[in-house]
């Protein structure tokens, strides 16, 4: 177990920060001269050696040793403590993150072990235990084909900035967020690091609205809700179910629906057609389907489902939207769980769905990708406009991290046609020397979306390249 390496890990990262008045420490140490950093490592070797290879003294250069659970022992708790606490007493904050450094770099293949053994869990917690009293919580980070190996260290000045393979979650950044990890299958996303890419597929699924919006007043405060149609629960579902077929022709691993335009009924329908494919059949689906969003019960939620009809998470929206009509304002009628869950996945990195308030709501989205240094956000909408989500797509791609949105044709108004001329977009970050027009997918609607007739057969596909 890996548990107690990670506690002491966790309390010197702790120590470091706290060591920081401001942000000028991670400036100056990023700029820490060769033959200094070396006389730092040659000090960690003479009191933890069991971190470095046995070799000649005489060598130049230290080389770190890959820890095995063999080496994980008392007497290296022991010596890391002990030297963690000498270099706290003569005030060495260097000399800390040159250990954070060392101890991050010797655990890779314990941490990869640790992710093959979290894709075997419904969900996993944090690797340290005192994650309460120091204020850090460490989990096994994912790589990304398209992060940048020094993502964010001329934008954000942290620790976090000089660490590989940990991900480093600040209870500080957190706030009352409640966060759940799932390490996603290893089933899921077959041949994707052969390929280097990720194949996604969207859908607006369909012009009508069958649901009812209903306004009342609770508090003094105007609210809507929503009462569906169960009339057109089995309609729908099987309009959902071909949009999955043609993306699983196309070879998706990704399909995203919209916002709202799912019922009571869809998840167990669509759960229930999954389970009952051939298993050469359902190795065809995409690997992460993400439903569109139920308002029920003042909650309104996406469900996850992978390939194999099995329930990945549900994912509720946290801020609610705002409609004025006829001069009068209206609050959509949602309670918020403060519940995020992010998907990992070796390859992807880490991923987070916003439903549409939710990632216009600037401050949440960025906390979000702050922490836990999130590679995709799943966006799907029922808006009125796109303006404000393009705004916010360059926030993300400045820190490597991509974008899928889908807005649906049943949120058209009269008057405002022009701000659904595109239905959908995939934000990307791109290479420095690929065309600067590759960044943004645009999805134009479709001709009969305006006359309020619908073909029921729109999808939208995308390729998210490594760089």
């Amino acid at each position: 177990m890996i548990t107690r390496i990670c506690n002491i890990l966790a309390e010197l990262c702790s120590r470091i920060i706290s060591s920081c008045p401001d942000e000028s420490l991670f400036v100056r140490f990023s700029c820490l001269s060769r033959k200094r950093r070396e006389e730092m490592l040659r000090d960690i070797s003479v009191n933890v050696s069991a971190l470095f290879e046995d070799t000649p003294a005489e060598r130049k250069t230290l080389r770190v040793r890959r820890l095995r659970d063999g080496d994980l022992c008392e007497g290296l708790y022991s010596a890391l403590e002990g030297y963690i606490t000498a270099l706290a007493g003569r005030g060495e904050p260097y000399a800390m993150i040159v250990l954070a450094q060392t101890l991050d770099e010797a655990m890779k293949g314990l941490l990869l072990e640790r992710i093959a053994a979290y894709q075997r869990d419904d969900f996993s917690v944090v690797l340290n235990t005192n994650r309460e009293t120091v204020g850090i919580g460490l989990l096994p980070r994912c790589s990304c084909v398209w992060e940048r190996s020094h993502r964010l260290s001329n934008s954000y000045n942290r620790l976090d900035n000089f660490l590989f393979n940990f991900l480093l979650i600040e209870n500080t950044v957190l706030g009352e967020l409640i966060d759940k990890h799932i390490f996603l299958s290893d089933r899921l996303f077959q041949g994707l690091s052969s390929r280097g890419c990720l194949r996604v597929a969207v859908s607006p699924l369909r012009r009508e609205k069958h649901y009812t919006e209903l306004s009342y007043i609770r508090d003094d405060i105007q609210y809507l809700g929503i009462e569906y149609d169960s009339r057109s629960f089995d309609e729908d579902n099987r309009a959902i179910w071909r949009r999955l077929l043609h993306a699983a022709e196309n070879g998706c691993d990704i399909m995203v629906f919209p916002e709202l335009l799912g019922n009571r009924a869809t998840r167990d329908h669509i759960r229930g057609r999954l389970k009952a494919l051939p298993p050469s059949e359902r190795e065809k689906m995409p690997s992460l389907i993400i439903l569109p969003s139920v308002w029920e019960n003042s909650m309104n939620t996406v469900t996850v489902l992978d390939r194999f009809g099995d329930e990945v998470c549900c994912q509720s929206k946290q801020y609610p939207y705002r409609r004025e009509q006829d001069g009068e304002a209206f609050l959509e009628d949602i309670k918020t769980n403060l519940v995020v869950n992010i998907l990992h996945y070796e390859g992807i990195g880490r991923i987070a769905i916003l439903i549409c308030k939710d990632f216009l709501t600037t401050k949440y989205m960025e906390q979000l990708m702050r922490c836990f240094r999130l590679t995709l956000i799943i966006v799907p909408s029922f808006s009125t406009g796109s303006y404000d989500f393009r705004q916010s797509f360059d926030l993300c791609a400045h820190d490597d991290c991509n974008v899928i949105w889908i807005n649906t044709c049943a949120a058209i108004k009269k008057g405002k046609e022009d701000n659904f001329r595109n239905i959908g977009y995939v934000r990307k970050r791109i290479g420095r020397n690929d065309d600067d027009s590759h960044k943004l997918c645009e999805m134009p609607v479709c001709g009969g979306a305006f006359e309020g007739r619908c073909g029921g057969d729109c999808i939208y596909f995308e390729t998210i390249r490594g760089v």
